[in-house]
């Protein structure tokens, strides 16, 4: 079960919208979506959780390019949400590496399973080494300003997103669309 909302910082305070995330395939789509939340280019939080798996925080700041941080990078690169935060670029890949090495692939028509007689000591196939990591990935400091330092972020787990917003003076705001 997934839940995302939209934190935005207007004059009056924090003002919380949830947010269907079906029609976002980007990150660029995702910051569109909220800066659409906020006219003034104030800044704006996308909150995003998978029932205490993993959560991400997406910081967009007028036309700035967005901040991320992801709690767990290989539980969030299972989900399709988290696909769209984990970018090559927060992962540290040359962009258009999937991880996948053609070279390294068996392609010789043996069906799976079947041993090519050439490779029968040889190892699993593993791929060019460009796995998720297991952990937070991207900037721990996205929150510093707002009240939630860098030790805070990395140290919350179950309801990371009303710590968060408790910590922002939000928790009302983003209770009422929860």
């Amino acid at each position: 079960m997934y839940f995302a909302a939209l934190l935005a910082r207007t004059e009056d305070g924090w003002e919380a919208s949830d947010t269907e995330l079906d029609d976002v395939e980007t990150l660029s789509d995702l910051a569109d979506l909220a800066r659409e939340a906020s006219p003034d280019e104030d800044t704006v939080l996308v909150l995003i959780e998978q029932e205490n798996s993993w959560f991400g925080v997406v910081r967009v700041d007028g036309e700035e390019d967005p901040r991320i941080y992801v709690s767990d990078a290989a539980a969030a690169s299972r989900s399709s949400y988290g696909e769209i935060l984990l970018t090559d670029e927060l992962l540290g890949r040359e962009p258009g590496n999937d991880g996948t090495d053609l070279d390294a692939l068996d392609l010789d028509g043996t069906e799976d399973g079947e041993p090519d007689d050439g490779d029968a000591d040889e190892g699993p196939v593993t791929g060019s080494g460009d796995a998720v990591p297991h952990g937070p990935v991207g900037d721990p400091q996205v929150l510093e300003d707002l009240g939630v330092s860098e030790k805070e972020l990395r140290a919350m787990t179950e309801d990371a997103l009303g710590e968060i917003a408790e910590a922002l003076g939000a928790s009302e705001v983003l209770e009422t669309v929860r």
